[in-house]
């Protein structure tokens, strides 16, 4: 996903109001100038700057990667490990003990990002890290320890990510992630974050298991759906909203894989066991935060244009 945009300019609305920047899902086109900050860099790339709503609060640095192949990629191998991770310390070890313990590194690993004044790789993935693991968490409590069916569970998450959306977009003008530069737009990222990963894990057990459809068919089926917001991104569709589709389904795909092999054979797993698979995925997500810090090539593309601090 990090071709050219095709028919979304910088001046295209994103549910309603301009986008902050262009599409969440842009890459630097081949020959075209470096952005290096500069006035200049940032009209040849984005055309004149976004005004009003989309721009009200903007004070501060991009506190969120550049989306890139890359970014598609680690927030995959990042929702197996969170599932393969929260299914072994609840299934495995303790189910209480592992959400108290889940909650407390998700709530170190998040004040640690909020309190980086620009995006680094190690907080800010680990960031995710940690809402991987205890959005499984938060999912699975529905499920088994009130007993809510996997469909009353989705439902729920998707109303709590639609108010959010909601709020965000009434509050801010923009959900372009390009956007994230002051302290309330990060908790409204973070928000959604959190309901994505929770609403994905619940639709990936709902279609393995209430659907019947097994762990890796659930996987083939979220990966052809993932399909839909790439092919309508490409065919001039609204970036941003094809970012966050996309973005929810990637939850799914990686936990239903990492369920598939996680999971004994007679569920439809491969029966490799919770603790392998969390060992294996553990050893990807950090090799693959050290790749993206010494490379270096996650780092946002440009600085924001400066606007007026919000309230």
């Amino acid at each position: 996903m990090a071709s050219p945009h095709q028919g979304q300019g910088p001046d295209s609305p994103v549910f309603g109001r301009p986008a902050y920047g262009d599409s969440a899902f842009r890459d630097l086109a081949p020959g075209a100038p470096a952005l290096n900050g500069s006035a200049p860099a940032q009209r040849a790339f984005s055309g004149p700057a976004p005004q009003g709503p989309a721009l009200q609060g903007v004070q501060g640095a991009i506190k969120v990667p550049a989306v890139k192949p890359y970014f598609w990629v680690v927030k995959l191998l990042t929702t197996a490990m969170g599932e393969a991770v929260s299914d072994f310390l609840v299934n495995d070890v303790n189910k209480y003990l592992a959400v108290v313990v889940g909650f407390v590194v998700f709530a170190i690993a998040i004040t640690w990002q909020f309190r980086t004044p620009v995006y680094k790789t190690w907080p800010y993935w680990s960031a995710v890290a940690m809402v991987a693991v205890f959005g499984t968490m938060c999912a699975d409590v529905m499920h088994i320890v009130l007993g809510l069916p996997y469909l009353v569970s989705a439902v729920f998450y998707a109303i709590c990510l639609t108010v959010t959306f909601v709020i965000w977009h009434r509050t801010e003008g923009t959900l372009d992630i390009h956007s994230i530069v002051t302290p309330r737009r990060e908790v409204f990222y973070w928000l959604a974050v959190i309901f994505t990963f929770a609403m994905g894990t619940a639709l990936g057990d709902l279609f393995a298991t209430t659907f019947h459809l097994g762990y890796l068919a659930s996987a083939f089926v979220f990966t052809a759906l993932i399909c839909v917001p790439l092919i309508a991104w490409r065919l001039g569709a609204n970036p941003v909203l094809t970012f966050w589709v996309a973005y929810v389904l990637t939850r799914p795909i990686g936990a239903s894989f990492a369920d598939f092999f996680g999971m004994p054979k007679n569920i439809s797993g491969a029966g490799y066991g919770h603790g392998a698979v969390s060992v294996v995925t553990l050893v990807l997500v950090v090799a693959s935060f050290i790749y993206l810090s010494r490379s270096g090539i996650d780092q946002p593309e440009r600085e924001p244009q400066a606007g007026p601090a919000a309230p």
